[in-house]
């Protein structure tokens, strides 16, 4: 069988949202990805991932939360539109980040965990993004058996970075890298001008689908990545989404 998974950081509320806001709900609407791991989400007011799930309703999505220690309006969401949902579980990472995970039940008797997370955001603080990710590479393993594990999510860990290759030698395979040989140029920034946005960093490729078992990517690639018409400093947020096909 076949899933479209998509990972996406929305940067919540920040960075011309108003604006912003039609572009978001388009470019998610475009995607449709039966499993979404969105990252700096906001839970309060009108919720992104409500939103986004209303977006494609022919997935009828669930939405599971993990909410920021220190901020519980803002945080992760996976958006459910396959299987049944058989567990949800949170993994707390240091530096007040968190990963969460379902476990799935798919047709043919088939099962999935599919994780979400956002990694620690300073560049050069390269060994707490290594922490993080060897704190989720063990959660994982510690798991019971699935037919396939996908972990998505902003690392905010360039391909030469520790983190990335810990993930590797763990066993994880980039969806991107799988069905195009190489990862994305860039995820962060898109290029998105505004008054408080994001410039703590170098661009590059900071955002992941990464496969482990009974899971391929037939195809990825990066969505959410085009300018308003009319207006090239303005986006849908501030990072890329990637979208891939899995067969399972």
């Amino acid at each position: 069988m076949q899933l479209t998974v998509a990972t996406f950081n929305l940067r919540n509320v920040n960075d011309r949202y108003e604006e912003r806001k039609p572009l978001l709900v388009a470019a998610f609407a475009a995607m449709a990805p039966q499993l979404a791991a969105l990252q700096e989400v906001i839970f309060s007011g009108e919720r992104q991932d409500d939103l986004l799930a209303a977006a494609a309703p022919a997935h009828a999505y669930r939405s599971f939360q993990a909410r920021a220690e220190r901020y519980p309006d803002f945080g992760n969401a996976i958006l459910v539109g396959a299987g049944e949902v058989l567990v949800h579980e949170e993994l707390r990472l240091s530096h007040g980040r968190v990963a969460h995970r379902v476990l799935l039940a798919l047709p043919g008797g088939r099962t999935l965990w599919f994780a979400n997370t956002h990694l620690h955001h300073k560049p050069q603080e390269r060994a707490v993004r290594e922490a993080q990710a060897h704190a989720i590479c063990d959660w994982m393993a510690a798991a019971p058996q699935a037919s396939a594990t996908v972990v998505c999510g902003d690392f905010n860990t360039p391909p030469f970075e520790p983190a990335y290759a810990l993930m590797t030698d763990a066993g994880y395979r980039s969806a991107f890298v799988e069905a195009n040989g190489a990862e994305p140029a860039v995820t962060w920034p898109s290029g998105i001008q505004a008054p408080a946005m994001d410039t703590d960093g170098d661009p590059n490729c900071l955002d992941y689908i990464w496969l482990h078992g009974g899971a391929t990517a037939a195809c990825a690639e990066l969505a959410a990545n085009q300018p308003a018409p009319g207006d090239p400093t303005l986006y849908p947020s501030d990072h890329f989404a990637i979208v891939a096909t899995l067969s399972l």
